[in-house]
């Protein structure tokens, strides 16, 4: 992995996650929370949606593991969550499984947009240049952050959406494991075989269908 790829990794990952979260603080605005708008992340401005671990050191520090040992090592991170009040929302579990939806559907339109330049546009450029790469680790990382995002594990947005079809014993039960979310997902990302398990065989696909489909 080279000083170039990483640049481009990092920039594609920072529009996938801007994005992502500037659609939860939308959608949310539409039914009803200004909550998003009056804390200023109703905004594109990356530097409002950076988290300082999350968004900069995180996916830097992975993405240098991946130059100096040479390996292919997965750029992960996260933006600051757009605050949300369900209690403005006429039938809050529905407006947060609604919220919710927003970033990884955000992501897989990004993905969609990202394929059909790729096949409109690629055919003019060189095999393996600059454009390419960043296109496809575009494309990549959008269905990835879309993807692990929907697991149902909270605070990730899969969980949003589950809370609001699990009858209320169980909508009890997801509450209590919240405050313990991040200690699941960071037990995920530490065994990073069950990602590569989960995740890996769609990025796998779909890259190999998008080079196949590319120039020769």
């Amino acid at each position: 992995m080279n000083i170039e790829l990483i640049f481009v990794a990092l920039i594609a990952f920072l529009l996938a996650v801007v994005f992502h979260e500037y659609a939860h603080g939308r959608v949310a605005y539409w039914l009803g929370d200004p909550t998003a708008r009056d804390a200023g992340r109703l905004t594109l401005n990356p530097l409002a949606h950076l988290d300082p671990f999350g968004t900069v050191l995180l996916p830097l520090a992975l993405a240098l593991v991946g130059f100096l040992t040479k390996t292919p090592v997965p750029i992960f991170g996260y933006a600051k969550p757009v605050p949300v009040n369900p209690l403005y929302f006429r039938h809050p579990y529905q407006g947060m499984m609604l919220v919710a939806l927003a970033g990884p559907a955000m992501n897989l339109l990004f993905a969609a947009l990202g394929v059909a330049v790729w096949y409109s546009l690629i055919p003019n450029f060189p095999s393996l240049s600059l454009f390419q790469m960043f296109l496809l680790l575009f494309i990549t990382v959008n269905v990835v952050l879309a993807v692990f995002n929907l697991l149902p594990i909270p605070p990730l947005d899969g969980s949003r959406v589950l809370l609001y079809l699990l009858p209320p014993k169980g909508k009890y039960i997801l509450h209590l494991l919240e405050p313990f979310g991040f200690v699941l997902i960071f037990a995920l990302l530490y065994f990073f075989k069950m990602i590569q398990w989960a995740i890996m065989p769609l990025v796998d696909w779909m890259q190999n269908l998008l080079l196949q489909g590319g120039p020769g």
